[in-house]
């Protein structure tokens, strides 16, 4: 890497790297460390009658205080932070105090990882702490950390630029202790939902990513290219098709934690790769499903945080069993006074408009109704609540409903003004799925490219036979957004799909030097901020020349200046 191309304090890390292998040190050691204790067990664990516990920990400096022959550092481990005291005469014990006063004090920055081997103490300023014995430089940090300062509970110069954060997550993990809290207890999450099913019977299983026929939900999907079959799949938007086969195949209750595709918007309730649970239970109904679903969030929620409850935003939302239930219908009519019963699709289409509701004309039945519900009733709920006994429009992979043949068995459960879980006594006449198949290209001819495609083998499978069988699916992203207070996806995703980093547009080599400047003075140019030889147009060659010998001055080049007259000249030929 190009010096210029360093900040002051990457030069400077990058001098104590080369200093510490002078000295004979590995700031990259490759032999294990033999890690044996955390820093909140240690503090946990710490009694003050007992005997002196020697612990061996490792982690990052994040703060330092160095004073004289003896100093304070604050060690970050995976599971919290501690104070370490450093004495430089228990350091380095004989004639030779190069460890302390030159590796400590000097060549070690705050973000570097270490080892350190000693015993535990309580301060006489009442802190628990580990007395170091001995220090091994573990691993070399060459970036700064940003310093975040957090005093009387108030925190200063934070890390809290969301395009920053979630470009550079490794440095928000580190310096942003909540921010680890949040992905921890998303693993709780998984980990208690898993249990759950578990608990019941029901198997894990995979379910493939790659598919010709992109089925199971209503999306527009990402198109890639197989070389060698040379032909078009399709990212997954969803396993249900497949783990309906499962079901046809014999398994009673089958489950996927699953990474989903979707080729649509961004914004905070969406990201184009998320992960959704999805099972399908043999035998079973959309009324046990809702009762099997509630009893399910209650645990998870317990198992997370304690309690049944949980603050997101302004709203305390309790999952204490049971939800409210109520169909999609009566809720429309709640919420805008109009019974929706029994009208055609241009009755929806001028119903819609009444409610200044934005509609085209590829919108079928079931697209209209979506559209009113999600316009006008979805965002009212923030107790969990459940929308039962959707049009048949709405849900081609639905059954039809057994007291109503126009409605269909499903419910979404909506929480917090959004979908979370969406579910189905399943379809499974064969002929009149592929009915319904039909229909969808009906809507897909009409301009909707969300319409799903006939999957005949997924009719194939069925008319083999498949059980009376109910299936959920939830967004696992949003849950973990209700389950820990936040009210943006990427706060819940390690690492959210972004744009690119811009960077900035700098020309060649060559085409300076085809000015008649030096090679040797490209890079200085470009760090004075000349990044292409246009921008030498107009710029005042006094200027450029005190910019220049200060970059050379300061980065020690040890090149031979230009004169005024020359950077004259090299202004002059740009302005040709």
């Amino acid at each position: 890497m190009n010096i210029l191309e360093l900040s002051e304090q990457e030069i400077v890390r990058r001098g104590s790297l080369d200093e510490m292998r002078r000295l004979g040190i590995d700031p990259y050691p490759a032999a294990l460390y033999p890690v044996d204790a955390y820093t909140d067990g240690i503090k946990a664990s710490f009694d003050d009658n007992a005997p002196q516990r020697d612990v061996c920990v490792a982690g990052r400096i994040m703060s330092r205080r160095i004073m004289g022959k003896a100093s304070f550092i604050e060690l970050q481990d995976a599971k919290g932070r501690i104070q370490v005291y450093i004495s430089r005469d228990d350091l380095c014990p004989g004639e030779d105090k190069d460890l302390y006063n030159v590796v400590f004090k000097k060549l070690l920055d705050i973000g570097d990882f270490i080892g350190i081997k000693g015993f535990v103490f309580r301060t006489q300023m009442g802190e628990i702490t580990v007395h170091a014995r001995e220090i091994t430089v573990l691993s070399k940090s060459l970036r700064p950390l940003p310093i975040v300062k957090v005093k009387d509970g108030v925190t200063y110069d934070a890390f809290d630029d969301p395009e920053l954060r979630y470009r550079r997550r490794y440095v928000d993990l580190v310096v942003n202790e909540q921010v680890k809290d949040i992905f921890i207890k998303r693993t709780k999450v998984f980990n208690s939902m898993r249990d759950y099913f578990n608990s019941h019977g029901y198997m894990e299983v995979e379910t493939p990513i790659l598919q010709s026929i992109p089925g199971g939900a209503a999306a527009r999907p990402f198109i890639t290219h197989h070389n060698a079959l040379d032909i078009p799949l399709y990212l997954r938007i969803a396993d249900e098709l497949y783990l309906k086969r499962l079901i046809v195949g014999g398994f009673e209750g089958v489950y996927e934690f699953s990474k989903n595709f979707r080729n649509e918007g961004m914004d905070r309730t969406h990201n184009p790769e998320f992960t959704c649970m999805e099972i399908y239970v043999a035998y079973k109904d959309y009324n046990w499903m809702m009762d099997f679903t509630e009893r399910m969030l209650e645990k998870i929620c317990l198992d997370v945080n304690g309690t049944t409850e949980v603050k997101v935003g302004d709203n305390v939302i309790s999952f204490k069993a049971p939800f409210k239930r109520i169909t999609m219908i009566d809720a429309i009519k709640e919420h805008t006074g109009i019974d929706i019963t029994g009208m055609d699709e241009e009755q929806l289409r001028a119903t819609a408009s009444k409610l200044g509701i934005e509609v085209d004309e590829t919108m079928g039945k079931g697209k209209l109704i979506d559209e009113i519900f999600g316009e006008k009733c979805e965002g009212t709920y923030i107790q969990p609540t459940f929308i039962i006994d959707y049009p048949i429009e709405m849900s081609p992979l639905t059954k039809r409903h057994r007291n109503n043949p126009e409605l269909t068995e499903r419910f979404e459960l909506m929480v917090n003004g959004k979908e979370l879980a969406n579910a189905y006594s399943e379809l499974n006449d064969p002929i009149d799925q592929y009915e319904r198949f039909v229909e969808q290209m009906r809507l897909a001819e009409k301009g909707d490219d969300e319409a799903m495609i006939i999957d005949k083998d997924f009719i194939r499978a069925l008319e083999y036979g498949m059980p009376p069988t109910s299936g959920m699916g939830i967004g696992m992203d949003r849950l973990v957004m209700l389950m820990t207070g936040q009210t943006t996806i990427q706060e819940v995703l390690l690492f959210p799909q972004m744009r690119p980093e811009k960077t900035q547009t700098r020309d060649k080599a060559e085409a300076y030097t085809a000015l008649g400047i030096p090679e040797e003075w490209v890079a200085p140019l470009q760090k004075a901020g000349i990044l292409t030889v246009a921008q030498l147009v107009g710029a005042n060659p006094g200027k450029l020349f005190q910019d220049l010998c200060g970059i050379n001055k300061k980065f020690k080049l040890e090149l031979k200046n230009p004169g005024q007259d020359e950077i004259k000249a090299w202004i002059s030929a740009a302005e040709q």
